[in-house]
């Protein structure tokens, strides 16, 4: 049986629990998450990637869905760079420690006639207005949304029953999708998967401001410069309370589950360094002064230079 606390250990729901711990008593089961290849990876993704390594240390069978067709339909980018981001996402996800998933190119199997019929059927089954509301936390332009863009999510659901997918994972913008694949998979000969969410990770600008490429200081790439990257996070926003904190978040869902160890060096006149082992002590020591920001942002930034050292490396 998988390891169920590494399986959902920093996740945010599981739908349900007890349909999780049914399925890992009964069988080795398949996780499936899928991303748009579209633009840089980021810290926010990097999140995921890191509870998919979870997944493959807890035991489980993990398949990576390089959402080519995906990333077309929410006009994300055209096909010459759709190509050129396919390999760079999948050297960034092995560099992690990924190296267990089968990676999966929707293109490979989602213009087979079985597919394409099970996406017309939950269509039938489907109102326009639900499928675009699933939509909300993950196109672009939703107001002035394409046809394309109600495709989207039917097309994601079927992909649970293409690839066999036991349990669907994916930050807590795919919710909608998933439960509304909960509703209509069976309709099509598919089960109704187990749903497990984690969070998103803010701008490091602080909420209310979107991560963008276009905007560089909201966001760190995998393969960020050790430079650059210690001036995102020495410029971060990092209030002296947990709610709507990103360096908070990337040490309690990226640093220290992945690290033994998170070090804060300190001046022996200001305490000496200290070395945290678990999210929550050092979560209390900061929210009670004893962390001060400044030397919190020293330390994630200088882990998040080792955690991102392979990925660095491999992009060469």
């Amino acid at each position: 049986m998988i390891d169920r606390n590494k399986s959902l250990r920093n996740t945010l729901e599981t739908v349900t629990e007890k349909e999780f711990d049914d399925l890992i008593k009964s069988k080795t089961p398949t996780v499936y998450c899928g991303f748009e290849v579209s633009g840089p990876v980021h810290l926010g993704t990097l999140i995921a990637a890191h509870k998919l390594l979870d997944f493959q240390v807890a035991g489980a069978k993990v398949k990576v869905l390089l959402a080519d067709i995906h990333t077309r339909l929410n006009r994300k980018g055209d096909q010459s760079f759709i190509d050129q981001q396919i390999k760079y996402w999948e050297t960034v996800f092995k560099s992690i420690g990924l190296t267990e998933a089968d990676y999966v190119l929707g293109s490979s199997f989602q213009f087979e006639k079985e597919y394409v019929c099970d996406v017309l059927e939950l269509a039938v089954n489907s109102t326009l207005n639900r499928a675009l509301r699933s939509m909300q936390e993950v196109a672009r332009d939703i107001e002035n949304a394409r046809v394309s863009q109600a495709i989207y999510p039917l097309m994601q659901i079927a992909d649970i029953k293409a690839l066999k997918a036991d349990i669907a994972y994916g930050g807590m913008e795919q919710r909608k999708i998933h439960m509304l694949a909960r509703e209509l998979l069976p309709g099509v000969g598919g089960g109704k998967p187990v749903c497990i969410h984690t969070p998103l990770l803010v701008s490091l600008k602080g909420p209310g401001m979107k991560m963008s490429s276009s905007q560089p200081e909201t966001l760190i790439k995998a393969q960020e410069k050790p430079d650059t990257l210690r001036q995102r996070i020495n410029s971060a926003y990092c209030p002296k309370e947990k709610e709507g904190n990103p360096i908070l978040q990337v040490c309690e869902h990226l640093l220290l589950p992945q690290m033994n160890v998170l070090e804060v060096e300190r001046p022996e006149k200001y305490g000496g360094n200290l070395n945290y082992t678990d999210y929550i002590s050092l979560e209390s020591d900061y929210l009670s002064g004893k962390l001060h920001p400044q030397d919190l942002k020293s330390a994630v930034a200088e882990g998040l230079v080792d955690l991102l050292e392979p990925v660095r490396r491999n992009l060469v």
